[in-house]
């Protein structure tokens, strides 16, 4: 079996092949912590969680490194941070443990490095100060920018040329740019935001070369896969590969990821359109692996249509495979095997609906009580981070429990008796009077059992 990825810059399905098997490295852009996480924010953190699975399965746990960042100041978090009258440090801090929170609720594995951006303000520095030196950036009123046009590759990765981009609503058009489409490296803070000091003065730096700085540092000039959501595509990665392959002289990341939107009623779901449902806001209604099963349901290049109807289906399907495994007194699989067919499914691009699929039939041949497809079934969910709750604990979630259990195995007793002495009629009015107390019970092997609804 062999992975195979769509490159977004090539615009095509290649095969994967490392720069060294030994130390595969892929970098994805975290989130600007301002507000808790909604589940378009959510969508990137799960698809790159189950690549991030791929990767260790074929190269092994400790040959690969996935560093996802936290970009810890920005314009958003400024104004949210003054708009809540409170230090930029205890918003972004609160907020980081929002969004950690949230990615284990949802089932991630910890990135191997998370690095953040106001740690790594050096590393920005020094990439701004090469650019300078090697006549690609300039110093304007403060600011220090990106000279595009010096960057003959400019475009290549949105498909999109200069004019284009310059005529473009997302292109600032300050006085102080030589250019419209130049971009800020590094900008003069405002009394009362954060600073740095630098070779232009007291300031901090824009967005994009907070990424090429991290990456640098953790990944080296040239690695293996960069990921991200299609948003991203322009201006940031755009950004991201000019500055990084003027400072270093070679290419950026050899494989470009990126997932589609999260969408309602055909709008991307953003904080800044209102349309928006945080992770947080589901917590009371859903479980962790809800959420992550409706986005694999969908192919993480396409729009995800979010709906209520869609966590439903969802919820529906797990209920079936933990309601059978809950029957079973061992819940963990006695093997590591994963089906062949999950794997190629995953292989071939995150196909991540196929893999669903083909868990399905997995589960099909379950239900003979064959411990061996029972133990490939719960490998092979597991390994896309499904089935790791106690069934138990999964069938009574959310369920507060007020029933009299000494009550409760008197009826059930009074129900037996009646079934024993064939008073039928008898034993259904006491199963109906349990069943309206939200239980349910279960007959087998001649023993009856219960749980909640």
């Amino acid at each position: 079996m062999t992975l195979h990825l769509y490159d977004t810059f090539s615009k095509s399905k290649r095969l994967f092949e490392p720069i060294d098997p030994a130390n595969v490295r892929m970098y994805v852009c975290g989130p600007t912590v301002y507000d808790y996480p909604h589940v378009g924010n959510a969508r990137p953190v799960i698809v790159f969680d189950i690549l991030f699975r791929i990767l260790q399965h074929i190269y092994g746990e400790k040959k690969v490194t996935y560093v996802r960042n936290i970009t810890d100041v920005d314009d958003k978090i400024i104004a949210t941070a003054k708009e809540n009258n409170e230090e930029v440090r205890d918003l972004t801090e609160r907020t980081i443990s929002y969004f950690n929170d949230d990615s284990n609720y949802v089932g991630t594995l910890k990135p191997t490095v998370e690095p953040k951006a106001t740690d790594h303000i050096s590393e920005m520095i020094e990439i701004i100060e090469i650019l300078i030196q090697k006549e690609l950036a300039y110093e304007s009123e403060g600011n220090v920018l990106f000279s595009t046009r010096k960057f003959n590759d400019y475009g290549k990765l949105s498909g999109k040329n200069l004019e284009d981009l310059i005529a473009g609503a997302r292109v600032e058009t300050e006085s102080f740019k030589k250019d419209p489409s130049d971009f800020v490296l590094w900008k003069p803070s405002k009394e009362g935001e954060p600073q740095w000091d630098s070779p232009w003065g007291k300031g901090r730096p824009g967005w994009h070369i907070e990424c090429s700085a991290m990456s640098n540092k953790y990944l080296g000039n040239n690695f293996d896969i960069h990921g991200g959501g299609q948003d991203l595509i322009f201006p940031h990665h755009e950004n991201e590969i000019a500055q990084s392959q003027c400072a270093h002289g070679e290419v950026f990341s050899n494989y470009w990821v990126h997932n589609g939107f999260v969408t309602v009623e055909g709008d991307k779901m953003a904080k800044s359109e209102g349309n928006f449902v945080t992770v947080n806001q589901l917590k009371d209604r859903y479980q962790g692996e809800v959420i992550r099963l409706t986005m694999m349901l969908t192919h993480y290049r396409q729009p995800l249509n979010w709906t209520e109807e869609n966590l439903k289906e969802s919820k529906k399907i797990l209920d079936k495979w933990y309601n059978f495994i809950s029957d079973f007194e061992t819940k963990n699989p006695k093997s590591e095997n994963v089906s062949n067919e999950v794997l190629n499914s995953l292989y071939d691009d995150i196909n991540t609906p196929q893999a669903i699929a083909d868990l399905h039939k997995i589960f099909k041949n379950c239900k003979n009580n064959n411990q061996d497809s029972i133990d490939l079934f719960l490998n092979s969910a597991q390994f896309i981070g499904l089935m790791n709750n106690n069934p138990s604990d999964w069938v009574n979630w959310g369920k507060e429990s007020s029933i009299d259990e000494k009550q409760l195995e008197i009826l059930i007793k009074k129900r037996d008796e009646a079934r024993a002495e064939g008073k039928y009629e008898d034993a259904d009015k006491i199963r109906d009077e349990i069943e309206n107390m939200g239980i349910i019970l279960e007959d087998k092997d001649g023993k009856t059992s219960w749980r909640l609804r």
